[in-house]
């Protein structure tokens, strides 16, 4: 992950893809997809489901997608209790 990426908005995107085996069409398969790629549009993940769609034998079911930027602020806690041990 270069950070040249994702300072231009890439994020990491997981993709479970669900697909029928092509020996027993009534059988689902789950294949997970991780890649940077860029949100809304999905570039990466289009053009990998193209080469699925194209390449391979399995019908694609379902495909469902989550995004995160790896860029983003800090975040920071305040601390109600302090505890010291011996």
């Amino acid at each position: 992950m270069t950070l040249a990426l994702q300072l231009k908005d890439y994020r990491l995107t997981t993709a479970e893809i669900l697909y029928h085996l092509p020996d027993h069409p009534a059988v689902l398969q789950s294949y997970v997809w991780q890649e940077l790629d860029l949100a809304p549009a999905f570039p990466e993940l289009h053009r990998f489901l193209a080469f699925w769609r194209r390449e391979l034998d399995g019908k694609l079911h379902s495909v469902h997608v989550a995004a995160r930027e790896l860029v983003s602020p800090g975040r920071f806690r305040t601390v109600s209790h302090l505890l010291t041990l011996h």
